[in-house]
């Protein structure tokens, strides 16, 4: 199937947020869809599916002007477009999710289960992987979620699959049998338009790359002909220059310090510090407990004992009010459920983390708060129409940038960043990447959880590395490399 896409406009009320983009789509073809937050990107493809009207433009498909009425349209027709937030439900079955509204029924109007189970099976083995059908969604790993979700798109005879931030949640090892996927799935006349921020995956997987920047399309380019540089370049419109921005700060003495902390059937016996000024980089596979190790200092987990000393004093994090009160923050890994009120302003979610600086007897000053406000937005480059937008109108990088103003304002001690750059565009990296080596500089101890190698590689001053709830070594910048991290992440011995 070949798709063309020339002059899209879409506006939403006076925001234009589509302005004569375009994309083509090749029979057989990976096809990188990138820009940053905001660009238009997943805009685009909900054009493409019927989830959204385009205001102006033309659509092509194998040369015939197409305009789904909706994404059950664009499905039959053979586009699926698997979203980064997996449309599944928890409590059904592999098969009975595979199969829903398309049940297999018998002669008397019965669905015939064992038939469902059979096809899906048949299904799940063309992919490669060993999933029973009768399993509960909730009992599969995201990878395995994202697997029974491509399953469904082949059982609808996908010709064209779009797959939004696919591996945002994936393990190393899952990444790979996605990749291992796409490329058969290539190889069988599919075409897959991937939509990612993670540039090392584009190179590695795509044929081609097509940018947009600001709604407008930018080019499209060979993978093999161009370079990060060129792509980034196409994105943001300038150089970044380097991607992990050089950090020359005086470490000094120990801020935080964590002494045997355990969680039974979690983790164990946990230990470490972190020091003023420093960046400790916190790595795994996914599911070792190095989010649970985080809660548990911020007072977010029950049954759970240890020791943990701020400048040299136990404190009792007994809850996140009281983890804040002694000084330490945390931006959470899914800021859309944890870290934002998505319907609130901006204003809303920076002030209400900080009421104790804006208020005065319990009453609040509108003017100190409009003035912490716009030094949020304005020291940390927030785009937005207003500080009265709302943050779930905002971009990924936008949302993270109140985030991290909201805690730096509350001027923690600690500040514990979990997935901080998830979803978010090169060039809002770029600027959080800047903020952390800010707060660093400014005496803050921060300790980064994150699962791309790169970032904690290039971020870190050391990293500590967790397997199945026990730290199992922690790394100097001069130890520090991919092979010596997944040695350690796997259970392994690096003096072996």
């Amino acid at each position: 199937m070949e798709i063309m896409m020339k002059e899209i406009c879409k506006a939403f009320a006076s925001n234009k947020v589509l302005k004569d983009a375009g994309f083509s789509l090749k029979t057989g073809e990976i096809h990188a869809l990138m820009g940053e937050n905001g660009a238009g990107k997943s805009t685009l493809m909900k054009i493409l599916t019927g989830v959204y009207t385009k205001d102006a433009g033309t659509i092509l498909v194998d040369g015939k002007e197409v305009c789904y009425k909706s994404a059950k349209e664009a499905e039959k027709a053979g586009v699926v477009f698997i979203h980064q937030e997996l449309n599944v439900l928890f409590d059904l079955t592999v098969e009975e999710n595979m199969f829903l509204g398309k049940e297999i029924k018998n002669r008397f109007g019965v669905c015939d289960k064992s038939r469902m189970q059979k096809e899906a099976k048949t299904v799940l083995e063309r992919l490669g992987v060993k999933i029973d059908p009768r399993q509960r969604m909730n009992e599969l790993s995201v990878g395995q979620q994202q697997m029974v979700e491509i399953a469904k798109a082949l059982m609808a005879d996908a010709q064209v699959i779009i797959m939004d931030e696919p591996t945002a949640a994936l393990t190393q090892s899952e990444t790979h049998v996605l990749f291992d996927v796409v490329k058969s799935l290539r190889e069988k006349g599919v075409s897959i338009v991937y939509i990612s921020h993670r540039m090392e995956e584009i190179f590695e997987l795509c044929d081609r790359i097509t940018i947009l920047r600001d709604g407008t399309y930018v080019g499209t380019k060979n993978i093999k002909d161009t370079d990060m540089n060129d792509v980034v370049k196409m994105m943001i419109g300038r150089e970044i220059g380097e991607r992990y921005p050089a950090r020359d700060v005086p470490i000094g003495a120990p801020v935080l310090e964590v002494q045997h902390l355990t969680c039974p059937g979690t983790f164990e016996d946990v230990s470490f510090a972190v020091r003023a000024g420093e960046v400790l980089g916190v790595s795994g596979l996914m599911g070792a407990g190095r989010t649970e190790i985080m809660q548990a200092i911020f007072g977010n987990m029950p049954h759970v004992t240890g020791h943990i000393l701020l400048n040299g004093t136990e404190i009792q994090n007994t809850d996140p009010q009281a983890a804040i009160k002694n000084g330490i923050g945390f931006i959470t890994e899914d800021r859309k459920v944890e870290g934002l009120m998505l319907e609130e302003s901006i204003t809303k979610n920076i002030s209400l983390a900080n009421l104790n600086r804006i208020s005065k007897h319990s009453v609040l000053s509108k003017e100190q708060e409009q003035n912490l406000v716009k030094r949020g937005i304005d020291e940390l480059h927030i785009r937005c129409s207003s500080a009265e937008q709302t943050c779930g109108s905002l971009s990924g990088g936008n949302q993270q940038k109140v985030i991290f103003a909201k805690w730096m304002f509350t001027e923690p001690k600690v500040l514990i960043l979990d997935e901080p750059t998830r979803g978010v565009d090169i060039g809002a990296k770029k600027e959080i990447y800047m903020l952390i080596n800010t707060l660093a500089a400014q005496g803050v101890a921060i300790i980064m959880v994150s699962s791309e190698l790169p970032e904690v590689l290039g971020m870190s001053d050391r990293i500590m590395v967790v397997h199945e709830g026990h730290v199992t070594g922690t790394l100097s910048k001069e130890e520090a490399n991919q092979e010596n991290i997944m040695i350690l992440a796997t259970g392994g011995n690096l003096n072996e």
